[in-house]
């Protein structure tokens, strides 16, 4: 079994958490404000969101405070990539950043303070 899964730069891996299931950890020293990574999403609807209530995509998924205010039809997103496995903190050492374009909705997870190597990234969930 392998213990450490790297993402294609090297710079975080995913590995398990007691008690959480899968984090994802910093491989190289992040300063407060770099990228630690971008990933495209899927927004769904609310019946959509019916159906994810009784599965375990519910753990994954997204709510853009952002847009909800703005009469956003989206009830939430599925992030792909190692972003989706970033867990929650009440002190974080990451954000979520999101941009709309062409190619739909992305999500950015930034680093909001400075992050050693092995410090596993959090960020504070919305959806909670």
């Amino acid at each position: 079994m392998v213990d450490k899964i790297f993402d294609r730069s090297e710079s975080v891996y995913v590995k398990h958490v007691p008690l959480k299931g899968r984090g994802v950890f910093a491989n190289i020293h992040f300063k407060a404000g770099d990228l630690i990574e971008r990933a495209p999403t899927w927004g769904f609807d609310d019946e959509a969101a019916n159906l994810f209530m009784r599965t375990g995509l519910l753990e994954y998924y997204f709510v853009r405070d952002d847009l909800r205010q703005k009469a956003d039809l989206m009830a939430g997103y599925v992030v792909f990539g190692f972003a989706s496995m970033v867990n929650h903190s009440l002190n974080p050492n990451a954000q979520t950043n999101w941009a709309d374009g062409d190619a739909g909705a992305w999500v950015s997870i930034v680093a909001i303070k400075d992050i050693m190597v092995g410090e596993e990234i959090t960020h504070r969930y919305r959806n909670i």
